[in-house]
């Protein structure tokens, strides 16, 4: 970050009298930052395409260049004699110097969160970021990962890898003197459309939800959630519709769904349920997750699942893990895992009424308990020195070593 600061002595009449005017330009630079995941499924059968020979990810948008990711089963250099994977990001746009920093990450798929990571971002680079001067420039890995390691790791999962690339491109921006101070007020579009809802004007549509009656507007449900759109307005739907009935779902419930359409927030819940207790908390987290991917939600439902995960207890995890897995909530479903495999929880979590429900309504669910349990004993082993895990060194296009980062 640099300042500029520019001075003129403004002369008057009066030799006496002297004054000066400062301006004040400020150069900021950072990174504009973007994720992309690419699934490779039918890994084995992309083995055996020989050296040099990649599958590569569609184009995607970061800092206003394209970019895509180049997977080479066989790896990339014939000295390598097909060993290791290689793995390397692109740039897939014209573009002159562009200068970035880049992460590419192989996903642990077990849930355990050690991925292979080789990462710029939060280290300092002795030349400053990597510049890529022309479209197919590339930056990877030639020995991202030795093969026979790979095919045997919790990386690969039925037969699928999963790679991470993180980059950030490098922009510069500079800002002059400004001589005007414009205050914007803050959003309150959730607050105006609440009101609107508290108010019943325009109202047009009538829920009966487990007795109770609530009113809304037909648009903002639409606007807001993709299944009410196709109730309401699809080609199977009907737009007159005056009354829907809501099964299977508590009163309490609905009002806190409608809230969130409307607020974008979630409601007071001690006023919702009549109790401040983690317990009541969790409780309608459970509830709300559920109407939240059954209206298609994202944002109620990865609220939600935020929630729970931070809520976790041995008296809920079993009906939390259950809905995780019903609902294909991936990172709630393993935080559940964890909590449930460690010794000093498994036993109690096996005596509440949560764990009777897990097993009638996801029975599956058990065989990865039992394999999550058998994992934890297998790191405790290693990590007690026993064993010795081995994780093979990568370099990067230029032929430098870097040491793996786990996480």
């Amino acid at each position: 970050m640099g300042t500029t600061r520019v001075c003129g002595e403004v002369s008057s009449r009066s030799s006496k009298s002297l004054s000066q005017s400062l301006t004040v330009s400020t150069s900021t630079t950072e990174t504009v930052n973007g994720v992309h995941e690419f699934k490779i499924c039918g890994y084995s059968l992309a083995k055996g395409v020989g050296v040099g020979k990649y599958v590569a990810s569609e184009t995607f948008m970061i800092g206003g260049y394209s970019w895509a990711i180049y997977f080479y089963p066989d790896g990339k250099s014939p000295e390598d004699n097909s060993s290791y994977v290689s793995l390397f990001i692109a740039l897939a746009s014209e573009g002159a110097d562009v200068r970035a920093l880049f992460e590419l990450t192989l996903v642990d798929q077990s849930g355990n969160g050690k991925h292979k990571v080789h990462s710029h971002f939060g280290r300092a680079l002795e030349s400053g970021p990597y510049t890529l001067k022309y479209r197919g420039s590339m930056w990877g890995y030639k020995r991202f990962f030795r093969r026979s390691s790979l095919e045997s790791s919790d990386y690969l999962k039925e037969n699928s890898l999963l790679v991470r690339c993180r980059v950030g491109v490098v922009k510069s921006v500079t800002e002059g003197p400004r001589c005007y101070n414009i205050p914007v007020p803050v959003s309150n579009l959730g607050q105006q459309l609440g009101n609107l809802l508290e108010s019943g004007k325009g109202c047009d549509v009538i829920f009966q939800v487990d007795g109770e009656t609530y009113n809304a507007h037909k648009l903002v449900l639409a606007t807001r959630s993709p299944v009410f759109k196709a109730q309401l307005f699809g080609p199977l739907g009907n737009p007159n519709t005056k009354c829907i009935m809501i099964e299977d779902m508590e009163a309490p419930i609905f009002k806190a769904l409608l809230h969130f359409i409307y607020w974008d927030e979630l409601p007071d819940m001690q006023e919702l349920m009549g109790a401040d207790t983690t317990l009541a908390s969790t409780l309608v987290a459970q509830h709300l997750l559920a109407a939240a991917d059954r209206y298609a939600l994202e944002r109620l439902k990865a609220i939600c699942e935020l929630k729970l995960c931070e809520g976790i207890a041995i008296n809920t995890v079993a009906t939390t893990l259950a809905l995780a897995e019903q609902h294909h909530c991936f990172q709630l479903k393993a935080v559940c895992l964890k909590f449930v495999a460690l010794p000093e929880n498994l036993k109690a979590v096996m005596h509440t009424d949560g764990f009777d429900y897990l097993k009638k309504s996801c029975p599956s669910l058990l065989t990865e308990i039992l394999e999550y349990v058998a994992r934890l004993s297998e790191h405790s082993v290693i990590a007690s020195g026993h064993r010795k895990e081995i994780f093979a060194d990568g370099c990067d296009a230029n032929g430098r070593r870097v040491k793996p980062r786990l996480h």
